[in-house]
């Protein structure tokens, strides 16, 4: 494994952390909460992983421009533009999310879990997006 494979990493980390949130959600709605805090401490570590490839790689291999030309040119820079933008939020929303659950505190945990769980999917699976469109060229000729 080289550093050129994480960019690859990093989309299967974040695939699988959009599916475990979503399997969390699923969760809470049937009030499995044990069920749901196991999965969801499974998501913050699998995003967690993530950031560290993340910045491992970039730190190695710097900015990537996206060199298609067509319509997938603004798909992809609409799709960079709105997912950089939150993932930006989710680390604190998520750090404060999982602090209140942890601690009990469970109604001003639901009051921002309802903020954080549609940002935090939104970011997961077009983290996936842009993976696809900015290292597999053939993809969406």
């Amino acid at each position: 494994m080289t550093v050129h494979d994480l960019p690859a990493v990093n989309a299967t980390l974040n695939a699988i952390s959009g599916v475990l949130l979503v399997v969390a959600y699923a969760l809470i709605l049937n009030r499995r909460i044990d069920a749901h805090r196991r999965v969801m401490l499974a998501a913050f570590t699998t995003s967690s992983l993530f950031l560290i490839c993340y910045i491992v790689y970039h730190a190695q291999v710097g900015s990537v421009p996206f060199t298609r030309q067509g319509f997938v040119r603004p798909l992809y820079f609409s799709i960079l533009i709105t997912h950089v933008t939150l993932a930006a939020a989710v680390p604190p929303l998520a750090i404060i999310t999982l602090s209140r659950g942890l601690k009990a505190r469970f109604d001003r945990h639901k009051a921002i879990a309802r903020w954080t769980l549609p940002i935090w999917l939104y970011v997961s699976v077009t983290g996936v997006l842009v993976y696809v469109l900015l290292y597999q060229p053939t993809w969406l000729i």
